[in-house]
């Protein structure tokens, strides 16, 4: 089966068993490897990309549900000019980041979760982990990082992942 869809901004083909997991086709076929193949099961959320902007696990998506669907994976997060979406800036000023695996996956939930939560809580922040497993920190470092970007946006009066904030 041909499906077809949007990857990064750009046309993408795959001639195949519609049935092989997203994961395996960005990592083995398109050579994005940000998106990390970790758990397969859906429970760590390191393989995490944004389908028509939902952020959703890709080892749990068949290529075939894709089909028309714009996918962004970690390396095309970032647009323009910006080398680095706001996230992923903050999560480096706070050193939230340890050995990587959970890192891209992190930065695309909480981007989708910014951009559809301008004004979020630290509470809403911790219950918006859920689904993302990191082995190396105490989370506290990824919490200060999404509320400092947050609260930089809310100052600068500045877009967050196209939401006026």
């Amino acid at each position: 089966m041909t499906v077809t869809f949007q990857l990064n901004g750009e046309g993408c083909r795959f001639d195949g068993d519609p049935m092989t997991p997203l994961v395996d086709i960005l990592r083995h076929e398109r050579f994005l490897t940000g998106t990390k193949a970790v758990c397969r099961e859906g429970f760590c959320g390191a393989c995490t990309v944004h389908v028509d902007d939902e952020a959703v696990p890709s080892c749990l998506k068949p290529v075939g549900l894709v089909h028309g669907c714009a996918v962004t994976t970690i390396e095309g997060l970032s647009s323009g000019n910006q080398p680095l979406h706001p996230v992923q800036a903050a999560f480096e000023a706070a050193d939230a980041v340890q050995c990587g695996m959970c890192f891209p996956g992190m930065v695309m939930s909480f981007s989708a979760f910014v951009r559809d939560n301008p004004h979020a809580s630290r509470p809403e922040i911790k219950a918006a982990m859920v689904g993302n497993i990191c082995r190396c920190t105490g989370y506290e470092r990824i919490v200060d990082a999404v509320a400092e970007c947050l609260d930089q946006a809310r100052k600068a009066g500045q877009l967050v992942g196209g939401i006026h904030v």
